[in-house]
């Protein structure tokens, strides 16, 4: 007998199948409408006791990156970049996009360059920085689109004080401010369209060196007329300075002021602006306030002469941090290689309200120890300008082999040692002419770190010719810690002690991390570690456990 179904069991039946159908319907376009960051979390700057972190897929990465040449980011160049990158042993490749290539007519736009960069890139299992050479590239306007350039009434020119305009765009333009920005928003559009999981891009840059080469300030009639009126509240609050006109609050800066003024509140709108559409730290760079020593071409130590006025200088990091908080960090191009200099620039923007971060830096050996002082000093990164072979180079054919040796070193175990920086766990030492050896203190344990090979027993260690030994040391536990170096011996004793004074090593474990977890490859013993552990030109890293008795 076959069982006969009621018309009203069938009817709810039916009912019931079709409300779940469309509950599961919706369920799944739900999840399809959802942001990125759902599903892979955006990149991301966090800070703890005053160290900082870039986050990446839910860790802390350290940039070693590559800067490309001004005129690498087009696809015929990318092959020879994407081997630039491979013989760098970078993990991160510096890009620009250039606001006259996206968008040749006003309203079209071209996405072709920079879908090439971050397809490339991805291909080559490397992350993203992309440039944006939009107002402002090295204090000029040269990268702005054709229409622009040519309608000088639409888009006024910064005038000097004699009346003579520039090829710089003024900053107190509503009208060029809303053409930068809406090229903008749509490429950081474009870009939450195509990057996704895992997030390519890691950060943006706005604009590059921006500010005025040419004249301190514009000196228009609208920006004279300005210039004559009070300084607004926001700038006399943050410079802590009673109302007046901009010659009676600030003097002989007066027009300095007055051109960071507009430009820091200019970029800080287009940051705002872009970070809307795609949420992931921006930053600013820096053509420093150099001393006419370390650039004696620039003697002249004058705003829009020496530097690009209004820029975000040693003098002014504090209040372009006050002025544009939409801008996440500002990293310094350092391109002197004194070493004093070098130092005292990465404690100037080093700050409670900014991370160390060097998006560029000379590509020559003597620039090549500096990735340990930046390590030292908790940076999220480091990045040589001009890695690529384009064919044609400002910087001539220095030797430029540290680099490549200090990334291979580092790259296998960058998460690592982003991590421990960011819990204040690793140390540098890193060689100057004259001083060949220096202390690492951890408290209970500290190391002697000694340059130069050979390191004859009872005698001071010779150091290297060009002083570019360094060290790394992280502590991993009370007695354990990570160690490599570059033409260096590091060795462990108790305060006040000699090495091999009632302490031992117990274990040096020769290895590398892979997926986070170490690998031992080989132990070193006898001659490896009797005179503290050496490391030559090889990329060795040690695990060593050490015992007191």
């Amino acid at each position: 007998m076959t069982e006969k179904t009621s018309p009203n069991r069938d009817t709810s039946c039916r009912v019931y199948q079709a409300y779940f159908h469309r509950v599961i319907a919706a369920t799944l376009v739900s999840f399809t409408l959802l942001p990125n960051s759902f599903a892979a979390e955006a990149p991301k700057l966090i800070q703890k006791d005053g160290r900082y972190a870039l986050m990446v897929d839910g860790r802390p990465y350290l940039i070693l990156g590559g800067q490309i040449h001004n005129s690498s980011a087009w696809p015929i160049e990318l092959p020879q970049v994407w081997e630039s990158m491979a013989a760098l042993r970078a993990n991160t490749v510096e890009a620009p996009v250039y606001w006259e290539q996206l968008e040749p007519q006003e309203g079209r736009f071209d996405f072709t360059n920079v879908d090439e960069i971050v397809k490339g890139a991805r291909s080559h299992n490397l992350r993203v920085v992309l440039l944006w050479f939009g107002t402002w590239k090295n204090g000029n306007m040269h990268y702005v689109p054709a229409w622009v350039k040519t309608d000088t009434n639409r888009f006024p020119r910064v005038v000097r004080p004699e009346g003579e305009p520039i090829d710089v765009l003024s900053p107190i333009s509503r009208n060029t401010l809303e053409a930068d920005k809406t090229a903008f928003v749509t490429l950081m559009r474009h870009l939450k369209q195509i990057d996704n999981e895992p997030h390519t891009v890691l950060l943006i840059q706005v604009e590059n060196e921006s500010g005025n080469i040419g004249s301190v300030r514009d000196n228009s009639a609208e920006a004279n007329r300005e210039f004559a009126g009070a300084v607004p509240s926001d700038l006399l609050v943050a410079t802590h300075k009673q109302p007046g006109t901009w010659s009676q609050v600030f003097g002989a800066d007066a027009d300095e002021m007055f051109q960071f003024y507009h430009q820091a509140k200019y970029m800080n709108e287009i940051a705002a602006a872009g970070k809307a559409e795609f949420p992931i730290p921006y930053y600013i760079n820096v053509w420093l306030d150099y001393p006419a020593a370390e650039l004696p071409q620039r003697q002249v130590d004058m705003p829009g002469i020496a530097y690009p006025s209004g820029g975000a200088v040693q003098k002014l990091v504090g209040l372009w941090r006050a002025l544009a908080p939409s801008i996440d960090m500002i990293g310094p191009d350092i391109y002197a290689d004194d070493s004093a200099f070098y130092r005292e620039t990465m404690r100037a923007y080093h700050r409670a309200d900014n991370p160390l971060w060097i998006p560029e830096t000379g590509r020559s050996d003597s620039f090549g120890k500096f990735l340990f002082y930046a390590l030292g000093e908790g940076a999220i990164g480091f990045s040589p300008f001009g890695v690529d072979q384009s064919g044609w180079n400002i910087l001539g054919d220095e030797p430029r082999k540290a680099h490549a040796r200090n990334f291979a070193l580092i790259a296998p175990m960058s998460r690592e040692i982003a991590q421990l920086e960011f819990e204040g766990k690793l140390k540098t030492a890193v060689e100057e002419a004259g001083q060949t050896a220096q202390e690492v203190d951890f408290g209970q344990w500290q190391a002697t770190v000694a340059f130069g090979f050979p390191q004859p027993d009872g005698r001071r260690a010779p150091g290297t010719k060009d002083a570019h030994g360094a060290a790394l040391v992280a502590q991993l536990g009370p007695d354990e810690f990570l160690v490599t170096g570059v033409d260096a011996s590091v060795s462990f004793h108790q305060p006040g002690k000699l090495p091999w004074m009632r302490s031992e090593i117990i274990t040096a474990e020769q290895g590398v991390y892979r997926n986070s977890e170490w690998k031992p490859q080989k132990l070193w013993n006898g001659d490896e570690t009797d005179r503290g552990l050496c490391f030559h030109d090889k990329p060795e890293v040690i695990r060593v456990r050490l015992g007191r008795f």
